[in-house]
């Protein structure tokens, strides 16, 4: 299976109300199950996380109903493109942005 560079996902960033550890380690392995989770990371100690998928293969009301029990809330919807998502994942990437601000 190919996908177009230039396929619109959705991230969402959350903030949660009621998280710990283990339970934001079971949630994230049971939503990355999913074919439309691009990437998922939530963080039971900083309380914060997000979601990236298609939405054209599932909801966001769907991923925050999954979510439900840890209390989320959105702090922001961001759009982006297979494109830059791979571009964003690549460490060295990152690396060379953070030199070139410094």
């Amino acid at each position: 299976m190919s996908v177009k560079p230039d396929k619109e996902l959705v991230r969402l960033d959350l903030k949660f109300g009621n998280i710990d550890w283990e339970r934001a380690t079971i949630k994230q392995y049971e939503l990355e199950k999913e074919l439309a989770i691009w990437r998922i990371f939530l963080n039971g100690y900083t309380k914060k996380g997000f979601v990236v998928f298609d939405e054209g293969l599932i909801t966001k009301e769907k991923i925050l109903e999954a979510l439900a029990e840890l209390q989320p809330e959105i702090t922001a919807i961001k759009r982006l493109t297979v494109g830059e998502l791979v571009e964003s994942s690549m460490s060295w990437n990152n690396i060379l942005k953070g030199a070139r601000a410094g």
